[in-house]
């Protein structure tokens, strides 16, 4: 995932804090129907209080003089995560979907440089989770090769250049609407995964 333009991870560390912040807000938009889908099927979490959280962020970057108390968020959102004795599968999607969340709040409470990456990767070994699971691949070599070939990664890596071009170019009020969008990406998760 590199370009002409010096490569996919100098530039993501070359976007400023609240570029930085849109990318995460609209990678965490796209991991969303994972915690849905956890809360739908365990009946754990709540994916309203987990909303209002995202929106929040969303208005932090759209209402420059927004007033939030974003440590109170983080404190809210830490009572969103499944329980840690869960090791399912759901369960970890469920909290990369938080974990992202927390890296944007991180990011608006104090100076968090390499939480865009952690985010990137986040969403990227969740999609090589799931690829893992539903492949079943036991040769590493062969398991490999599939995780780098297959159309999830590769809708994963074309999803992260796009919106990383989207937030590199002015981010007004309408392109940050836009990227939420594209984040919501028709309610389809990184994993390909709806509800309905």
């Amino acid at each position: 995932m590199s370009d002409a333009n010096g490569g996919f991870r100098p530039r993501l560390r070359a976007l400023d804090r609240r570029q930085g912040l849109a990318f995460m807000a609209t990678l965490a938009e796209r991991l969303r129907p994972n915690y849905l889908l956890y809360a739908e099927a365990s009946e754990q979490g709540d994916p309203a209080a987990l909303r209002v959280i995202h929106d929040l962020i969303w208005e932090a970057l759209l209402v420059k003089e927004a007033r939030i108390d974003f440590e109170r968020q983080a404190e809210k959102l830490a009572e969103l995560e499944p329980p840690a004795e869960d090791e399912s599968f759901g369960a970890r999607r469920a909290l990369e979907a938080v974990m992202a969340l927390a890296a944007c709040l991180d990011s608006l409470r104090s100076e968090a440089p390499e939480a865009v990456l952690e985010v990137s990767e986040l969403s990227r070994s969740g999609v090589q989770a799931f690829i893992e699971l539903t492949e079943g691949e036991e040769d590493a070599q062969r398991l490999a090769a599939l995780i780098r070939q297959h159309p999830l990664m590769d809708d994963e890596h074309d999803f992260q250049a796009a919106v990383l071009e989207a937030v590199e170019a002015p981010l007004d009020r309408g392109a940050l609407k836009a990227l939420r969008r594209l984040g919501r990406n028709g309610g389809v998760s990184n994993l390909g995964l709806t509800l309905d």
